[in-house]
C-alpha cells in the first residue's frame, strides 16, 4: 500500500485523520504508537517514532563524547573507608 486518499474530519475542537487497518498495519502502528508530525504549508508528514535498536545506539556512540567517568570526584561513603581515603 503506497499512496491512499482520505479526508480530514472535525473532532471536538480540532481535526482528525482516520487510518484504516491496512494503512496502520503497513505503517506498523497501533493505538498509542508515538509518531512525529512535520507540518509545512500544504504538507503534513506523519512518521513513526521507533525506539532505536541496540545496533543503532552502538553505532551512534562516540567514546570522545560519551566515554570517561560518569561521576567526577573523589571516593565517598564506604568507598572512602575501603580505600583509606577517609
Amino acid at each position: 500500500m503506497g499512496t491512499s486518499t482520505s479526508q480530514i474530519n472535525a473532532w471536538g475542537n480540532g481535526l482528525a485523520l482516520r487510518l484504516t487497518k491496512p494503512m496502520a498495519k503497513t505503517a506498523g502502528v497501533t493505538a498509542g504508537s508515538p509518531v512525529r508530525i512535520t507540518v509545512k504549508p500544504g504538507r503534513i508528514v506523519i512518521e513513526t517514532e521507533m525506539a532505536p535498536t541496540l545496533e543503532q545506539m552502538l553505532a551512534a556512540f562516540d567514546p570522545k563524547k560519551h566515554g570517561g567517568e560518569a561521576v567526577a570526584g573523589g571516593a565517598v561513603g564506604v568507598e572512602a573507608f575501603a580505600n583509606g581515603d577517609a
